[in-house]
């Protein structure tokens, strides 16, 4: 079966926010932008999620959601045949966004003042979740080894002030898109232990691993940790569908689930019911289509990296998963602002400037390469032109 990630559908000017805030956050207006920054791509979303959505909206019923025991065995299989974890499906839970579920395990396990451990550059908004919510962002700078992020755990061990309570992890990491090993992730596992630290591990884009890679989650190289670990995951970043704003925690121990029980009957409510119909669908029927957009991936990942080290004093880090590049500008000589104005304003790609990421990020820009080939290269060849005078 074959599936079409070489058009778009219209995205301008319908609600997409892509490309319907582009003026508002960079101050261009132009028609001919093309969007590289927020973290959705620009496919339709698979076919067996349109269909189910389909035959939701010819039911015609769109009240509250009740029952999420079909879903939750849905997930518990993917998991399993997908990435070889085996949970109980009782250890699921449903928030609106992993955000809200990160907000609800910060309640849970921290107070106003308490630090949370970020490893940066990273997503941007943990910094607002975490400020939004009272608490101190820690930032624990990740070093780069052969071209690749690399935890410091002894670097952040000497930095402990004593306040800290939750460790965030990103895997696979965005921006960059690495893939920790298990030994990693065990060692910082060990690590939340030994100083009573609670791990939560966003992983919701495990699901876009590169084929030959494979993806580790974090309880199935901890699980002796268990009782410290909350996942938080979606169909949303893999299956192109985060305006149904669901997401999907995984808490493993009864004390764990107890913790946040008050606080999800707080925070939360009853689940989106076009988010549970589209996990249903994807998760039971969309394994061909993800395979396919993998490689599709894969490929617009190849040909952007080797296209954007063609500019003298660019390089782009490997990645392992995601489409989310990571791209160095450093050996340019330039500020961040005009790295950043020669590609929204001359070249009219929009990305994500690297400062938004914490330390490390300035020189840097955030590309989304998931994107129709076409539409990609045209990008590349502006970016190329709008840099030429290096080369």
């Amino acid at each position: 079966m074959s599936f079409d990630f070489d058009n778009s559908p219209p995205l301008r000017g319908n609600h997409t926010s892509n490309y319907d805030n582009i003026a508002r956050n960079y101050g261009l207006d132009d028609p001919d932008a093309i969007a590289m920054w927020v973290a959705d791509m620009h496919f339709k979303a698979a076919p067996v999620i349109l269909d189910a959505l389909k035959k939701d909206v010819e039911w015609g019923y769109c009240g509250y959601f009740a029952n999420t025991a079909p879903v939750d065995e849905v997930v518990a299989s993917w998991l399993k045949e997908r990435h070889r974890w085996e949970i109980e499906p009782s250890w699921v839970r449903y928030t609106h966004g992993v955000i809200s579920g990160y907000g609800d395990v910060i309640t849970a396990y921290s107070e106003p003042g308490d630090g949370v451990i970020v490893f940066s550059p990273v997503y941007h908004a943990f910094f607002r979740q975490i400020e939004a919510m009272g608490r101190v962002v820690v930032e624990s700078p990740l070093l780069i080894a052969n071209g690749r992020f690399q935890m410091d755990l002894e670097g952040l061990a000497a930095s402990l002030k004593g306040h800290e309570k939750i460790v965030t992890l990103c895997s696979p990491h965005n921006p960059g898109g690495r893939i920790w090993s298990a030994e990693e992730l065990r060692a910082l596992a060990e690590f939340c232990a030994e100083h009573d630290l609670i791990l939560i591990s966003d992983e919701i884009h495990m699901d876009l691993t590169f084929p030959g890679k494979t993806f580790v989650p974090t309880l199935v190289a901890a699980p002796e940790h268990a009782n410290r670990i909350a996942v938080l995951t979606a169909a949303s970043k893999a299956f192109n569908v985060a305006g149904a704003e669901t997401g999907i925690a995984i808490y493993p121990t009864a004390s764990m689930r107890e913790k946040l029980s008050p606080v999800i009957l707080d925070r939360e409510s009853t689940p989106n019911r076009f988010g549970m119909t589209i996990i249903k669908a994807a998760f039971s029927g969309g394994h061909k289509w993800m395979d396919a957009a993998q490689a599709y991936l894969a490929e617009n990942f190849r040909f952007f990296k080797e296209r954007m080290e063609g500019i003298p004093g660019v390089s782009v880090m490997d990645m392992d998963a995601t489409y989310l590049t990571w791209v160095s500008f450093e050996g340019l000589g330039m500020e961040d602002e005009e790295i950043l104005r020669r590609s929204v304003m001359d070249a009219k790609v929009v990305p994500n400037p690297g400062t938004q990421f914490g330390v490390g990020g300035s020189g840097h820009l955030r590309y989304n390469v998931a994107l129709p080939r076409a539409k990609m290269m045209d990008a590349i060849e502006r970016l190329e032109e709008a840099f030429k005078d290096v080369q």
